[in-house]
């Protein structure tokens, strides 16, 4: 079974209780939280992320984009790395209790992640997504990354119940998403997402 991943975006979350969907989100099986909100500073961001560690309560891992700082000091499993962000050696040195992952838009890159140590790669966008439309990859990379990197390669970008099989089925061992969990219930998303890969 893949992982799936919930990735944050409170400024477009209906109401903007974030810590209430995270809540949801863990009790009905999502693996992994990436707190992914570029807007906050340092204090506002730690605050925000002890939240959604005490919310996940342990059923889900942790991570927060970009900030391996913020993660030791709330006790959050990993951190996400985008590909402009800081190198995945020096924090994979610097910080070695945390999961690193990577964040890349290329079968290179995410080659070069896993040279560097990421412990999996994010890769997308696979399909379009609003503001991405040209950037989409799509399947072919991802299969070829899925073979030939020996991390597990997840995918992001335009996931949703409808295409989760398709993604399964190249070889992503990880679905990431932001909009299914903003449409409706964390639960209602978690499932559909679910059936996508088993269907």
């Amino acid at each position: 079974m893949v992982t799936i991943t919930l990735i944050t975006d409170r400024r477009r979350l209906a109401g903007g209780d974030l810590t209430a969907l995270v809540r949801e989100a863990a009790a009905a099986g999502v693996d992994t939280v990436q707190v992914r909100e570029k807007d906050l500073g340092g204090r506002a961001l730690r605050a925000l992320v002890a939240e959604v560690v005490a919310a996940a309560a342990g059923a889900a891992m942790v991570l927060v984009n970009g900030r391996p700082d913020v993660a030791v000091a709330v006790d959050a499993q990993g951190v996400q790395l985008p590909e402009d962000g800081l190198p995945v050696r020096e924090v994979k040195r610097a910080f070695s209790s945390l999961v690193v992952g990577a964040s890349r838009h290329s079968v290179d890159g995410a080659r070069r992640a896993e040279a560097e140590g990421a412990d999996f790669v994010l890769l997308g966008p696979v399909f379009g997504t609003p503001g991405k439309e040209g950037r989409a990859l799509g399947l072919g990379p991802l299969s070829e990354a899925a073979r030939s990197l020996r991390i597990p390669v997840h995918a992001v970008g335009g996931i949703d119940a409808g295409n989760a099989r398709r993604v399964v089925e190249a070889g992503a061992r990880g679905l990431a998403a932001i909009r299914p969990f903003l449409q409706g219930r964390a639960a209602q998303a978690v499932r559909a997402l679910r059936a996508g890969d088993t269907a």
